[in-house]
């Protein structure tokens, strides 16, 4: 019996299924989560990731993993690289569980000045403690209950209930209700107490307090009584319906409505305006609304209202009496406790997080937020510059910021967040030695063992290199691939086709014969903008602003800098102009604005209706408060989209091309704006009216044809630019680059190049499978050496686009779609070198990623760099992670044309077929391989990215467990030719093409369906696009063919 239960501890069936028991229950935590505005959140720790049955699933894992070193002899010297992946998954485990039961972490709120010794956790505990009359020697005894770990959602039941006694009293505490996103307001009710309503703003946040009629409130340090008077106090009065202050303090104020101003006199009576911002003490305030008769408690506050608090309901009992009592708290929180007098105790409950004291001390100095240029609130890097206070005697200084963590005695300190007014700052900290240390432990292993499998001669890998060569000596030729040729070939865009009006003939002829020339419009096209925060070249504002809102890189003939002159100069004309697209299928929209069904484009007027309101206003106002949109409400956001991005380009508030003499922020303005920026009276000449009279110069090089003066005049702004803005203007070169990058639109040229290649070279392989000459073998290896030459210059496309933005190509969602295809190609012509068919396959799956980063869900714009992106570990984890794609798509490519040849199999050709199958499969199981290894190691070097930023390697943040779940399903695949019943070649070929999902799901899914850290990725995406559904039908027919042929000849032919 006992040998049957090791039997199956130790087997690799168990394994298998924990592979994808493990994939699904995370799977499943991260859709139940789907509908937050976070993940994890505490329904799902509860119910999935700090359930028993989910870390038993772990301890399973590591008794297999421990079981099979014993079964598999692994501590032969020859099997040192498995052994080396056994123990490091171990390890890991047991640094999960140190982690999750011995660590603790938490966070430290500092302002300016001040020091701080004690943190919050990141839970929240229940706290109790009970007092009465019993005394020992005098002194008066208090029960005090160690506090309880709570983790609730009004999705859960919740329910527990503490039992205890004071001196053989007995008391039970009953939970009964609890509410989420909860605060302290009054509760409107006739003939309660009167309570005015107090809004000030301090550390850059709004804080609302209610102040009962006969109440004093402290409120920083500054008392506000209400209809009390109280000595030193701001008192507010309220009789017969008439409002009056008295203040110690004189102030100001000034009426909101209509932006009157007074004076607030200290120490006499005045009336009270209602709606008026108070400045007096420093403090601000407002009382927004009369007196309102209720009683103060709890409630739930709006969803558009945050209060990072909940509240709980419970039920006390002692001696055959009971209260209900509402305590409010939370994670990060801690409020002093709520006494309750009941059977002759005092009863207190606390809800809020424990505060542990530090063996050292934090003073901060100084709090420093840097913006990128231009912006109040885009912040490019903050940090904190503190004191770090071993002792009376002992210290030292230390700055703390995004990647650069400060390490004492066992905790370690990381910038988090800070306050709204950058005057204080909240620190993560993180007390994790042993578990951080072991978990390193298990990763360097790891590491080192995967990469062991790749290189060392035992491996399973070593096994696939020595059987594909052992395949291609009896390989003699390639079977027809033209079923495959014939399914890849669908990649042309459709173009939208209108109906020409009358008027758009007559605009359009106004436009070409006012444009300018399209050298001079290069020359403006190297004008520097600001366009939110970036500094880029006329040019790529202009070249994204066409395509945004007209998916086309010209207009009429025009390039992108020549419509962009003609804008700014006839700003007016362009309003008729029917530039912005619009989906065929949308006949909704066209009813609305006015024009027919057969028309793709419209213009800015036909958005407006004849009272000037937009046509779309009330959809937009209903679409936008949907939260789950349908296609329709999506297509009138984008339509309200390009109405606003263009109509903010012809209104010139867009062209920022003036900078701010000494500005902190570095802000350019408008030409619209000049008239809030103090030049001196030089400089104002200059900056009011260059464009003025470069744009008269304009119109007399159109009559001659001489643009001298003009060019001189951009070179005059290009100066006046440099005068006041060196510090941001990019380098000539940079700018030169970056025009050079957008004309030659590399990426897009490319997945057109790959696709025509990969066509041509099927089709040759096709002919040399039945007529192989010379001739035709030099063609296919020009198209194999023609595929190299484009991965040269896919590899310069993301080294030039690396040089543009100033960092690594895969921040976003469109860099890291072309970084996949360009790990594609790499591996497939790494490991496909000997194989045409893979290289060919290569260039189609090539095409397929990089047209998709060109679809209309990917914004193609090069943007700034979120803080937490501007870090090394970045440029490793998201490089390993997402190039694992490129093998892991490889092998799903070759899946299915494994699936395919299986479904052209027949008595005549079993033989030829079987060994392409065999060959494909190998190449799979290898590209699989590399994939599996590439993604684990790159999911793992996230975790240590996660610790080394904000102090956790794991939280079941959606994006890491998807990549984990992808982990799980490609080792279950890489491990079924140790299952039996699992190892046939059709299992293998069709869980390669379904286990892709989960990568698609790693990939898009995550960023776009669910919640979480991971919202890198920008633009639109459609929901579910129809095209996966109809390749899931194509994938799963398909198969169901395949394995008819497949069971038909492979398996009763062997």
């Amino acid at each position: 019996m006992i040998k049957k239960i090791f039997s199956i501890l130790f087997s690799t069936r168990l394994t298998a299924v924990l592979f994808i028991v493990f994939a699904a229950a995370m799977a499943t935590g991260t859709f139940l989560d789907a509908s937050a505005e976070t993940s994890p959140t505490p329904y799902t720790r509860e119910l999935v990731y700090n359930a028993w049955w989910f870390e038993a699933i772990m301890v399973m894992f590591m008794i297999n993993f421990i079981g099979n070193i014993g079964k598999y002899r692994l501590f032969r010297k020859e099997k040192w690289a498995t052994l080396t992946l056994h123990l490091a998954f171990i390890l890991i485990i047991i640094g999960a569980f140190i982690t999750r039961y011995i660590s603790f972490e938490g966070v430290m709120h500092i302002r300016e000045g001040a020091t701080e010794n004690t943190m919050l956790s990141s839970d929240a505990y229940i706290t109790t403690f009970i007092d009465g009359d019993y005394e020992v020697d005098g002194v008066q005894q208090r029960r005090t209950i160690s506090p309880i770990l709570v983790r609730l959602s009004e999705k859960l039941n919740n329910y527990f209930e503490i039992n205890s006694d004071y001196n053989g009293q007995e008391v039970t505490i009953k939970y009964k209700d609890y509410i989420n996103n909860a605060k302290e307001s009054v509760i409107p009710a006739e003939g309660g107490k009167n309570y005015l309503k107090l809004v000030e703003a301090s550390d850059g946040e709004r804080h609302d307090h209610w102040i009962g009629e006969g109440e004093v409130l402290n409120i920083h340090n500054v008392l506000v009584s209400f209809n009390n008077q109280t000595e030193g106090a701001i008192n507010l009065i309220y009789n017969d319906g008439i409002y009056s202050i008295a203040s110690p303090f004189g102030g100001e104020w000034m009426r909101m409505a209509d932006k009157k101003k007074g004076e607030l006199l200290s120490d006499s009576i005045q009336p009270l305006n209602l709606r008026s911002l108070y400045q007096v003490a420093n403090m601000s305030f407002v009382i927004p609304d009369p007196v309102m008769p209720g009683d103060f408690g709890i409630v739930k506050a709006p969803k558009d209202e945050p209060t990072n608090m909940s509240a709980i309901t419970f039920e006390i009992s002692s001696n055959g009496e009971s209260e209900t009592v509402y305590v409010l708290g939370g994670k990060g929180v801690t409020k002093s406790p709520v006494v309750t007098e009941l059977a002759g105790l005092k009863i207190y409950l606390a809800y809020g997080s424990k505060e542990y004291k530090l063996p050292f001390s934090i003073t901060l100095n100084d709090f420093i937020a840097d913006k990128y240029p231009g912006t109040l609130k885009n912040y490019s890097a903050f940090k904190s510059k503190v004191t770090v206070n071993k002792s009376d005697t002992e210290f030292y200084d230390y700055d703390i910021f995004m990647n650069n963590i400060l390490d004492e005695q066992g905790y370690r300190l990381f910038q988090s967040s800070f306050d709204g007014d950058e005057k204080g700052t909240i620190l993560s900290v993180n007390h994790d030695f042993w578990g951080t240390w072991i978990t390193y432990i298990g990763y360097t292993l790891l590491y080192f063992g995967l990469m062991a499998i790749l290189f060392d001669k035992n491996t399973r890998f070593a096994d696939l290199k020595r059987m594909l060569e052992k395949v291609k000596k009896k390989k003699t030729a390639l079977i027809t691939m033209l079923l495959v040729l014939i399914s890849f070939t669908g990649f042309t865009q459709n173009e939208n086709s209108h109906r020409t009006k009358i008027s758009k003939e007559k605009l359009d002829s106004i436009i070409v014969a006012n444009a300018v020339s399209k050298e001079h419009a290069a020359k403006f096209g190297h004008l520097v903008i600001q366009d939110d925060g970036r500094m880029k070249p006329v040019n790529t504002f202009a070249s994204e602003l066409l395509r945004k809102i007209s998916r086309k890189n010209s207009y009429a003939g025009l390039d992108a800098n020549q419509v962009f002159v003609s804008m700014v100069e006839f700003p007016r004309l362009w309003l008729e102009v029917p530039i912005m697209s619009l989906k065929w299928q949308n006949d909704s929209i066209r009813e609305i604005i006015g024009i027919n069904k057969g028309v793709s484009r419209f213009s800015l007027m036909d958005l407006i209706a004849e009272n000037g309101n937009n046509k779309l206003g009330p959809y937009i106002e209903e679409a936008s408060k949907t939260i789950n949109k349908n296609q329709f409400q999506k297509d009138f956001i984008k339509a309200y989209e390009n109405f606003y991005l263009l109509n903010q380009a012809l209104s010139g508030s867009m062209f920022k091309i003036f900078p701010i003499q000494d500005d902190e922020n570095n802000r350019w303005v408008s030409y619209p704006e000049l008239t809030e920026v103090n030049y001196s009276k030089k400089d104002s000449a200059i900056a009011k009216n260059i464009l003025p009279y470069y744009f008269e110069t304009l119109r007399e090089a159109r009559k001659n044809g001489n643009y001298n003066t003009a060019d001189d005049l951009l070179e005059g702004i290009t100066k006046f630019q440099n005068k006041f803005g060196a510090s941001v203007m990019p380098t000539e070169n940079k700018v030169n680059a970056e025009v050079l990058y957008n004309k030659v639109d590399i990426f897009n040229r490319l997945y057109k190049y790959f696709a025509v290649v990969g066509i041509l070279m099927f089709a040759f392989i096709i002919l040399q499978i039945f007529k192989e000459n010379k001739n035709i073998n030099a063609i296919v290896k020009f198209f194999k050496y023609s595929i190299w030459i484009l991965f040269v210059l896919l590899t310069l496309g993301l080294i030039a686009r690396w040089y543009i933005s100033g960092h690594a190509p895969w921040s976003d969602a469109y860099e890291s779609i072309i970084y996949v295809g360009w790990a594609t190609v790499f591996f497939g012509l790494a490991l496909g070198k000997k194989s045409y068919l893979t290289i060919a396959s290569t260039a189609f799956v090539a095409a397929i990623i990089l047209w998709v980063a060109h679809e209309n869900w990917i914004d193609p714009a090069i943007s700034n760099l979120q803080p937490v992106l501007d870090s090394y570990w970045l440029m490793i984890h998201v490089a390993v992670i997402v190039g694992s794609y490129g093998p892991l798509t490889l092998g799903m490519i070759l899946g299915l044309t494994s699936l395919l040849l299986m479904v052209l199999t027949n008595k005549k050709n079993f033989k030829k077929m079987k060994l392409n199958i065999k060959e494909l499969s190998i190449i799979s199981e290898m590209a699989l391989t590399v994939g599996l290894v590439m993604l684990t190691i790159g999911n793992f070097l996230g975790g240590q990215w996660a610790n080394e930023s904000w102090g956790r390697y794991w939280g079941w943040d959606p994006k890491e467990t998807w990549a984990l779940i992808s982990i799980m399903i490609y080792a279950f695949v890489i491990h079924m030719h140790l299952v039996p019943g699992l190892r046939g070649k059709w299992t293998f070929n069709f869980a390669s093409v379904v286990a892709y999902a989960s990568i698609m799901m790693t990939y898009f899914g995550v960023n776009f369906y669910l919640t979480g850290l991971h919202s890198y990725a920008s633009g639109d995406v459609p929901v579910t696009p129809s095209f996966v559904w109809y390749f899931t039908a194509f994938v799963f027919v398909l198969s169901a063919v395949a394995y008819i042929n497949y069971k038909k000849y492979f398996i009763k032919q062997g």
